[in-house]
């Protein structure tokens, strides 16, 4: 019998997934969501989150010296079981959110700028201070800070203002978002935390350059953007006092040269876990300077794996954005990504001396609650903004090869 006869084409050929629990034949919620998901982008999330439970580990004794006296006694680990427990709490979060729907992920994010928009306000009256900053609202270890959660709500919200240009494009949407982000950059200063405002405003300007913002607009707008920095440096105490200490080393410059001793003590290869001593001088070994301890425990050669994980994301995400046609799903995903990005960016910088210092923190390594699960939101949106269907695109290439 002739093979070639007798090989009908165009019938159902049994799929291969269908053994699976998680095939891509199954209907299932879990399969659906497992096949639609970027399994790479969350894999180098999760290796992030690994790599940050080592480092909180390693950074939990110097800060349980530098924060007890007084009678107070915080134990070796504590930073590290406290950091467990939110992570535990913090990857199911990712996950759920992961799993919405893309109206509901933005519905969820529209609803919740405007909560965290809400509490931001009210940090200056009811907000407790740490450090002379008033950033958080709660009492005692209850406390959330505002401005993180609402990083990837604000992104995702001015992704959609943006979309709707193509709806309308009489109306000046680009321009509106002005009046959003002056508010926020207001209550952010109020704080002060000048770093947070350079985060948002900078997500902000990525947002309307991926829009499609005339280039006159994008200039004016630096232009203002340099002019507001200039403003901060002569009359906000705090510009001042921490552009003086990067740029002329005026004042007291010990963070700065801490965080310096800490990153090099260890060479390339770090003095080993458990076994660095400069990470006792630090500051805040455990949220802004972590960067600096894994460079002395674990070598600066793990310091560059780590920045290159990073890169890896913000790749990952920006090439699958280039086939992406969807206005809103576009603008949404490059604020996040951009913000993650920039975010775990300034950290790094200010760690080896290249930026002032900002109090931000390390994404998915350094310690903090509100980070974390902030965090963790806006990568679930961010992943559940880069799924896609796989019968779809099966479906596509069947038309497409079936009429050649």
């Amino acid at each position: 019998m002739n093979l070639a006869m007798s090989f009908d084409s165009t019938a159902p050929q049994p799929s291969p997934y269908k053994r699976s629990r998680f095939g891509r034949g199954k209907r299932t919620p879990v399969a659906r969501w497992f096949w639609e998901i970027d399994r790479v982008l969350l894999l180098l999330v999760t290796m992030l989150i690994g790599i940050g439970l080592i480092a909180v580990a390693a950074a939990s004794p110097a800060a349980g010296v530098r924060y007890s006296g007084n009678g107070v006694v915080v134990a070796a680990r504590h930073y590290f079981w406290m950091q467990l427990g939110w992570t535990a709490i913090a990857v199911p979060v990712m996950l759920a959110v992961s799993a919405l729907p893309m109206h509901v992920a933005r519905r969820m994010a529209l609803i919740g700028a405007a909560v965290f928009l809400v509490l931001l306000a009210l940090v200056p009256i009811i907000g407790s201070s740490a450090n002379g900053a008033t950033r958080w609202i709660g009492f005692g270890s209850a406390k959330l800070q505002p401005s993180e959660f609402l990083k990837p709500m604000f992104a995702v919200s001015m992704a959609w203002l943006l979309s709707l240009r193509a709806k309308n494009p009489g109306l000046p949407f680009a321009l509106i978002s002005v009046v959003p982000m002056a508010v926020v950059a207001a209550l952010l200063m109020k704080q002060p935390d000048f770093g947070q405002t350079v985060i948002f405003g900078a997500v902000w300007l990525v947002l309307l350059v991926v829009g499609g913002a005339s280039m006159k607009l994008i200039g004016s707008l630096v232009g203002a953007g340099l002019g507001a920095v200039v403003m901060a440096y002569l009359f906000y105490s705090v510009a001042t006092e921490r552009i003086n200490k990067f740029l002329f080393k005026q004042g007291d410059t010990y963070q700065m040269d801490r965080a310096h001793a800490t990153l090099t003590n260890g060479g390339l290869l770090g003095t080993g876990p458990g076994a660095g001593t400069e990470k006792f001088t630090l500051p805040e070994p455990h949220t802004d300077y972590i960067f600096s301890v894994i460079g002395e425990e674990f070598g600066l050669i793990a310091c560059i794996a780590i920045a290159c994980l990073y890169l890896a994301i913000v790749a990952r995400v920006s090439l699958r954005l280039l086939r992406e046609e969807n206005d809103f799903l576009l603008l949404a995903a490059a604020g996040l990504v951009s913000q993650f990005g920039l975010q775990a960016l300034i950290n790094m910088m200010v760690n080896v001396g290249l930026a002032p210092s900002k109090g931000m923190t390390l994404p998915f390594i350094s310690y903090g609650g509100s980070s974390m699960i902030a965090l963790s939101i806006g990568m679930g949106l961010l992943l559940a903004f880069t799924r896609e269907n796989p019968h779809l695109k099966e479906a596509t290439y069947t038309v497409r090869w079936n009429g050649r």
